[in-house]
C-alpha cells in the first residue's frame, strides 16, 4: 500500500508492527511482523533511511520509536513533491532551452542548405511576414502574447485581423499574461476577442512572444523588449513540434479568461507562485518582470513579500522552504 511512498512490502510490515506495539521489545515486534531476523533488520534499515524510525528516547534496551504516520508519511509526500517539482522544472527548462537554441541557430542550415531558420531584421520585416502568415493560414494560429498590457496600436490592429481569420474558419488560441488584469483597456480588448471566438487563456508567465501557424511555421521574437532586433521564422518540422509542445504545456496549465487573477496554492496567488518558481530557478528581478509582464519594481515588491511570507533570508532559502511547504509541485499555478 505504501509502495508509492518508497516503502517496500517488508519495510511497511515492520513499520506497522512498530506502530501496533510501540512499547514492546524488538523481538516481540519482529514476532508480530512474522518476519525473519534478516528481513526485520532490512526493513528497519530502510525505515531509518526514510527517517521513519529512530532510537526511543530514554531507552536502554535498544527499543525504537516509529514516527507518527501523520508526520512521517507527510514528510515522504513533501519529499516526493519536491522531486516532482524538480523534474517539472527540468522539463520546462528543456523546453525553454529548445526555444533559446532556435534563437542561436544560423539563418541557413549548414548541412542541407535549406533555410529552416530565417532571421527577420527589424520591425518592418516582421510586420510584412506577419501579414503573409495571416493571409496563408487556413487552420489554426497559436499565440503567446507577452508583455502584459498591450499597446493601443496593436489592439486596434488585432481586432479586425481576428475577425477576418475567424470568418475563414481559422481557430485562434492565445495565451496572455495574468498581469493584463491590471490594465483595463487590455482586459476589455481581450474580453472582446474571446466573445468574438478567440480562445483566450492567461498564464502567470511566458517565455517569449511566439506565433505558430498551421503547425508548419513559427515566428519567435528575439527580444520582447526590443522589437528592432526582429524575429526568427522557424519551419523545420522537428523544431515546430518542440515549440508546439511548449505551447500545449503552457495552454494546459493556463486559466480560461474570466474575472480577476485566481488564487494559487494555499495563500499564494498564481503570480506569486510563479515568481517563487522563478526565484528558485535563480531568475533576477528584471528577468522575472519580463516573464510576468510587470515592472522590475513590481517584481522586486512581489519577491520581497515572498521572502517574508516564507521566513527566508535568501532566494535560495525561499526555494527550499517553498518545496518543503509543497508550493513547488507540478501542475500548481
Amino acid at each position: 500500500m505504501l509502495g508509492p511512498l518508497g516503502l517496500d512490502a517488508t519495510a511497511e510490515t515492520v513499520y506497522r508492527a512498530l506502530l501496533d506495539r510501540p512499547h514492546a521489545p524488538l523481538a516481540e515486534q519482529r514476532s508480530h511482523a512474522a518476519l525473519t531476523e534478516d528481513q526485520f533488520e532490512a526493513g528497519l534499515k530502510e525505515l531509518a533511511g526514510l527517517a521513519l524510525v529512530r532510537p526511543a528516547s530514554g531507552s536502554d534496551d535498544g527499543r525504537l520509536h516509529a514516527v507518527s504516520p501523520r508526520l512521517g508519511l507527510e514528510m515522504l509526500l513533501a519529499r516526493q513533491r519536491a522531486e516532482l517539482a524538480a523534474r517539472q522544472q527540468q522539463l520546462e527548462e528543456s523546453q525553454a532551452a529548445v526555444a533559446e537554441l532556435l534563437c542561436g541557430l544560423p539563418a541557413v542550415h549548414p548541412a542541407s542548405g535549406e533555410p529552416l531558420v530565417v532571421h527577420l531584421d527589424g520591425v518592418d520585416q516582421v510586420r510584412d511576414y506577419l501579414a503573409r502568415i495571416h493571409e496563408d493560414v487556413t487552420e489554426e494560429i497559436l499565440t503567446f502574447a507577452t508583455g502584459g498590457a498591450q499597446n493601443e496600436e496593436d489592439m486596434l490592429a488585432s481586432g479586425p485581423l481576428a475577425e477576418r481569420l475567424l470568418s475563414r474558419g481559422v481557430r485562434i488560441r492565445a495565451v496572455y499574461l495574468d498581469s493584463i488584469h491590471n490594465h483595463r483597456p487590455t482586459v476589455c480588448h481581450v474580453t472582446w476577442l474571446a466573445s468574438s471566438g478567440v480562445e483566450v487563456r492567461t498564464a502567470p508567465s511566458l517565455s517569449t512572444r511566439m506565433i505558430i501557424a498551421d503547425r508548419r511555421l513559427a515566428l519567435i521574437a528575439l527580444d520582447d523588449q526590443d522589437s528592432s532586433l526582429g524575429a526568427l521564422v522557424v519551419t523545420g518540422p522537428g523544431l515546430i513540434a518542440a515549440l508546439e509542445s511548449l505551447f500545449e504545456s503552457v495552454w494546459d496549465r493556463a486559466e480560461p479568461l474570466g474575472g480577476p487573477e485566481k488564487p494559487g496554492d494555499g495563500p499564494l496567488t498564481r503570480q506569486q507562485h510563479e515568481t517563487l518558481r522563478l526565484l528558485a530557478r535563480g531568475y533576477t528581478d528584471e528577468a522575472i518582470a519580463k516573464r510576468l509582464g510587470v515592472s522590475p519594481r513590481t517584481a522586486r515588491r512581489i519577491a520581497t513579500g515572498l521572502l517574508g511570507h516564507l521566513d527566508a533570508r535568501s532566494r535560495f532559502q525561499a526555494g527550499v522552504h517553498a518545496a518543503q511547504l509543497g508550493y513547488l509541485r507540478p501542475g500548481s499555478r
